[in-house]
This record gives C-alpha cells, sequence and structure tokens, in this order.
C-alpha cells in the first residue's frame, strides 16, 4: 500500500476541526487533523508530509458552467458592448468554422486556466455540432485526460434554427435523431456514475431559443432511461423570457415543466430572472442553479438571486461560463465575483465569503449530483485547491480565508485531483504552457479569417 500524505498545519482551512490539515491515502481523504494533533489513523512511519503553514488549503473548486471553444473569441470586436441575443448573433457565424483542432485546442487551454486557479472539476457545455464537429465530446475528453482533471461534460445540441424560430443559423443545428443517438454513444463510452469517477455526461439542450419542445422532451426522458443529468441555460435574459412567452405562450420555468425538466435532475445555468413564486417552485424541486456573475455582468444580463434560491431549497454552484463573455477560466475569481455582485443584492453578513466559497465547492457538487466531491470530509476525493499569501496584493491580510477573495487571489499554488498533485508551485505538472499558447493563438486567428471568407 502507498504511504498516506499528510498536509500539516495550513495556514487556514475550509473545513470544520482540521485545523492540523488531513491525511489523505491512494486518492481519498481518511482523516481530518485538529488544531496542534497528530494523525490518529497512520503512523509516523506510514505518511510523508507536505508543510501547509504558507496555504489556504480548499476543496478543489468545482465549475459547473463553462464554453471551452469560446476562449478563441475573447473580446471579439464584433460581439463587444452587446447583450445576450445580439452578441450570439454575432458570434454563432464565427463559431460555425470551428473544426477538430480549434475544439481540441481550446479544451486544453480553457482546462489549464481552471486547473491553475484551483478548480479540481470542470463541467463544459458544448452544443455546436457542426459536420467537422461530430466527435467534439470525444477530443474533450481527451483533452482532459491529458491534464487529469476530473470532467462533467455535457452534450449540447441546436436543433432549431433561424427558418424554424430559433436564434442559430442553419449551418450550427442538427437533426434531432442523430443528438439522441450521439448522446446515447457517448454516455455508453464515457460516463462513469462510479465514487471517485473521472468522467461523467449529462444531456444539454442549448436553450428554448435553440431546440424544438420535441427534444426538451426526449432529451429528459433519455436522461431517466440512463440515469444522468440535465443541463441548459434558462432565464438569463428578459428577451428570452420574451421569446418563450411569444413561441411557447409560457414564462420560461413554466416551459421547463412542461417539458419534463423541474427535478432534481436538472440545473440550470444563470437563472437570474425568477419570480418569489419560481424560486419556490425550484426550491421544492431540488433544480440546482449555476450562477456565472462575470458572464452576467459583460452581457449586462442581471444578478441572480443566490441566497434566495438556497433558502428555498436549490443548489446553487458556480460557473466561470464562456470565454467570449467573461472572459476567463478563472475559478477563484469568479468566487470573488461572486461574493461582490451577491452585496449589491444582500447584506454584507448574509452575502459572506464563506457562502462565496460554498457557491464553488459544496453548492457546485449538488449541482452535478456528487457527494463525494466539493467537501474536505473523510471518504471524500483527494481534491484539493492551495493558494500561498505571498504577493504584495495580501501584505497586511489578517484573515487568511477571506483574504483570498477581499485581496483577489487568482492562481493556486499547489492543486491535487484524486491524489495526484496536478499544480506545483504554481505550474501544471508535465505541461508546456508556451507551446500551447502559440499553437491556441494560431487557431484564433485562423477561426476568425475564415469566418470574414
Amino acid at each position: 500500500m502507498e504511504k498516506a500524505l499528510w498536509i500539516k498545519n495550513p495556514l487556514a482551512v475550509l473545513a470544520n476541526n482540521a485545523g492540523g490539515g488531513l491525511v489523505m491515502r491512494e486518492g481519498k481523504i481518511t482523516e481530518l487533523v485538529p488544531a496542534g494533533a497528530i494523525p490518529e489513523t497512520v503512523t509516523p512511519d506510514e505518511y510523508d508530509i507536505f508543510d501547509a503553514s504558507d496555504h489556504v488549503l480548499l476543496p478543489g473548486l468545482i465549475n459547473t458552467h463553462h464554453h471551452f471553444y469560446q476562449t478563441l473569441t475573447r473580446a471579439f470586436p464584433a460581439s463587444l458592448n452587446k447583450p445576450l441575443f445580439p452578441w450570439l448573433k454575432s458570434l454563432y457565424p464565427v463559431w460555425a468554422h470551428l473544426d477538430e483542432e480549434m475544439i481540441a485546442l481550446s479544451s486544453k487551454l480553457a482546462l489549464a486556466e481552471l486547473l491553475l486557479s484551483g478548480c479540481t472539476t470542470a463541467s463544459d457545455h458544448h452544443y455546436l455540432f457542426p459536420d467537422a464537429l461530430e466527435n467534439a465530446i470525444d477530443i474533450q475528453i481527451e483533452a482532459a485526460s491529458d491534464l487529469q482533471i476530473r470532467t462533467h461534460l455535457t452534450r449540447g445540441s441546436m436543433s432549431l434554427g433561424e427558418k424554424d424560430g430559433g436564434l442559430p443559423p442553419q449551418s450550427t443545428v442538427q437533426e434531432e435523431k442523430d443528438i439522441l443517438e450521439d448522446s446515447t454513444r457517448l454516455i455508453r463510452k464515457f460516463h462513469d456514475p462510479g465514487h471517485g469517477s473521472m468522467s461523467r455526461i449529462a444531456l444539454a439542450p442549448c436553450s428554448p431559443f435553440s431546440v424544438s419542445t420535441d427534444l426538451m422532451k426526449a432529451s429528459a426522458d433519455l436522461a431517466v432511461s440512463c440515469d444522468v443529468r440535465l443541463h441548459t441555460h434558462l432565464a438569463e435574459t428578459h428577451d428570452e423570457t420574451d421569446f418563450c412567452i411569444k413561441m411557447f405562450g409560457l414564462r420560461p420555468l413554466d416551459y421547463l415543466e412542461k417539458v419534463g425538466w423541474l427535478n432534481d435532475r436538472s440545473w440550470l445555468a444563470h437563472g437570474i430572472h425568477f419570480n418569489d413564486e419560481e424560486i419556490g417552485r425550484l426550491g421544492k424541486a431540488g433544480v440546482g442553479i449555476c450562477h456565472c456573475p462575470s458572464s452576467n455582468m459583460v452581457l449586462s444580463s442581471g444578478i441572480c438571486r443566490t441566497l434566495d434560491l438556497e433558502k428555498a431549497g436549490s443548489p446553487v454552484g458556480l460557473g466561470v461560463d464562456g470565454s467570449a463573455s467573461n472572459d476567463g477560466s478563472n475559478l477563484i475569481q469568479e468566487v470573488r465575483q461572486a461574493l461582490l455582485i451577491g452585496r449589491l443584492l444582500y447584506d454584507a453578513d448574509e452575502m459572506t465569503h464563506h457562502a462565496a466559497f460554498r457557491f464553488a465547492t459544496e453548492g457546485s457538487a449538488r449541482c452535478l449530483g456528487r457527494e463525494d466531491i466539493g467537501r474536505l470530509a473523510v471518504g471524500c476525493e483527494a481534491d484539493l485547491a492551495m493558494f500561498k499569501l505571498d504577493e504584495m496584493r495580501f501584505s497586511g491580510a489578517g484573515d487568511p480565508m477571506a483574504a483570498l477573495l477581499l485581496c483577489g487571489a487568482h492562481q493556486a499554488d499547489h492543486v491535487m485531483v484524486k491524489g495526484e498533485w496536478r499544480v506545483k508551485n504554481g505550474d501544471i505538472v508535465g505541461f508546456d504552457p508556451d507551446e500551447l499558447i502559440h499553437a491556441h493563438k494560431a487557431a484564433a486567428a485562423r477561426l476568425a479569417n475564415n469566418a470574414a471568407l
């Protein structure tokens, strides 16, 4: 049996009664050590020690909504200073020119950014499958495997093109039969429902304005039969509400209920424009909400009522959203954004730094239907993010945990996934960032040029 590892005496730790750190072995947390104590479940000759006295120790952060491919269109000139619908209309024709190499590079770059920010589990919502991208999810799985990061990839879809009253151009939509067949293939090939799983698949029709009612219902049925989760964008903007009323005669949440999604199998991106009665229904049903604060600010979409949703019973997680509406993939910075924008709705003693951390850890895990990640607890996966406070921005800070957010932490020093170090001293193990950046920039330029032709 491999030796255990004692993460010893952290500067601060996001767990109760663990001031002395924690012990892990074979990819799982086996003991929490109280302050001033030593491990009790292993003898000194059975463990190595990592001195964490300069580190703030967190559970690995969990990103529950992203669009990896959008790293290729950050700050894209045609999309600047626009709300959601015009923003999408300016970018759909560009994204229609994505190819397999672009998906590989954008996925690897987004995942690398996330790892460096303390993220150990990432969910991506990929919904563009033109002819050149039939194996997009397979490519993402390979990128995640190379970086050894835990993923919940969602098989997105668009079937309602402009000629059918939808928003996306026809070149970006698929036949519903093809969507469902490929969804089934991906679940069978990549979905691992077991404890400690590194790869799970969910079904994710893009939005009410890009898929048909039939596809929403069929996706819900397939999710039940295969026991996977459901994900979509909902209640992001007032334009979406108006679209649903015009198209279906229903508000977005009523439409969600009509198509069989109002249950604890579903988690929704954004969830901004729900009224009090709708928040109560969401909470009663256990529907998760992924809060995306930076994206919501960039697109002037609004502010999610996170604490009201939690109080009603909905899990609230956190997502960086696409790198064309953020425009980054940094999850620790997103926790800070959640704290700050939350204080525009709630009092400071309600929207605390602990609440913001909860969104990115336990709340995100609940959105994904997982109990084995998101907490520093015995039996949970050894997914850790560790931050040093040795930069100028932290000088003079009193509370180390609060300082991560209030002083603006932006990069983890050490990150562990399933008991393996993936980031050491601020660098991803076995990874050349310069080579990736060079290739990624070239792919972004090629995408822009192809779209301009």
